[in-house]
Parts: structure tokens; C-alpha cells; sequence
């Protein structure tokens, strides 16, 4: 079967500082035509930063959508298309929390809602190096805190850790920790 749609007319409806929307008319496999919503984004990324003591670095910020604040890990957009989403992770760890990593270990891309966005999300795993100044935005508040790897894992699958981006970068960094522990008893390549 044909899934595939085609665009016939696109208008952008509003312009802002983080997403642009838009109204498109399509033509469905059958034909017919449809309306479809679309929120474009630039992308995001986002860094689950282990500590020495197998800690990982939250952040606690007020979300206005949900009116509530919300435990995640440090994440941004991608705010520069000239820089790469990694370069972008290390300037929001560091920014978010003043924290340094290195080896840094892609977890993969995920479509943060593919029904209406087209927001991509680059989730990195990284040491944490040592710590420096948080760079936080004009307009960014939030609490750094410390939560074991394996109390956050409890914390996803309890669903006390509601974010999905920060969810599935701790379930595949603890994964990803597993498999080297028991591929060689150690975990100095990550």
C-alpha cells in the first residue's frame, strides 16, 4: 500500500524564537485531500553525564506548558545549524550545570512527536571531566541535582521521571553501561 502524502501548499501561520507553525494542504495516498499541522523545530539534544560515583546530572526547571517543574536531563535546541548536535550538548551540560565531559557515546536521534513536529532530539552519554560555572540563560532557572543511575532507572519505570527524552537517554545509558560491564568487567571505555 502507498503511504506516502504530498504536500500541494504550504503556510506558515507564526514565526517565533523556538518553533515555526505551519498549515499544509496534502493530497493522501487515496487521493483525497487533507490538512496537516506541522510545529518545525531546529532540533534538540540532550546529555545524561555520569559522575566519578555513577551520578547523573539532573535538572529541575519550571515547564510552562504542564505548569509544573519537571526533573530532565540538560537539553537544548540546537541553536547554530553551522554547529554540530554533539557541540551543542557539551555548551548546554556546561551551561545547565557547569559541568566538563568526555567520552562522549551517541544514544541515538528520536522524533520527538512525529504527528505534528518535525523536532529531532540527539541524546549523548558522557563523563562528567570536573565542574565549572553554570552559563545559564537570561532566562533560565532551574536546580542541578544528583541522582544515582540505578535510583534513576527505578524513577523511569515508576514513572516519577515524566520527560520522554530524559527517559530514554537513562534507560539506554544504563543499558549501554550493562553491556560493557558485562562484556569485560569494566566500564572504561564508557
Amino acid at each position: 500500500m502507498k503511504l506516502e502524502e504530498k504536500t500541494i501548499s504550504s503556510k506558515t501561520l507564526y514565526d517565533g524564537k523556538i518553533i515555526r507553525l505551519e498549515l499544509d494542504d496534502v493530497e493522501l495516498p487515496d487521493g483525497k485531500p487533507a490538512k496537516r499541522e506541522v510545529a518545525r523545530h531546529p532540533a534538540g539534544v540532550a546529555v545524561a553525564a555520569l559522575t566519578k560515583e555513577n551520578e547523573l546530572l539532573f535538572v529541575k526547571q519550571y515547564r510552562y506548558p504542564f505548569h509544573e517543574i519537571v526533573l530532565e536531563l540538560p537539553a537544548g535546541k540546537v541553536d547554530d545549524p553551522k554547529t554540530t548536535p554533539l557541540e551543542n550538548g557539551k555548551r548546554e551540560l556546561l551551561e545547565e550545570t557547569g559541568a566538563v565531559g568526555y567520552n562522549y557515546v551517541s544514544l541515538g536521534a528520536q522524533y520527538v512527536s512525529p504527528g505534528f513536529t518535525d523536532e529531532v532530539l540527539y541524546m549523548y552519554m558522557c563523563r562528567v571531566d570536573h565542574f565549572d560555572e553554570q552559563r545559564l540563560d537570561e532566562d533560565e532557572f532551574l536546580n542541578v541535582e544528583r541522582i544515582p543511575l540505578n535510583k534513576a532507572v527505578e524513577m523511569v519505570m515508576n514513572n516519577q521521571i515524566a520527560d520522554g527524552k530524559t527517559q530514554t537517554a537513562v534507560l539506554k545509558t544504563a543499558m549501554l553501561l550493562s553491556a560493557a560491564y558485562s562484556s569485560d568487567g569494566s566500564d572504561s571505555q564508557l
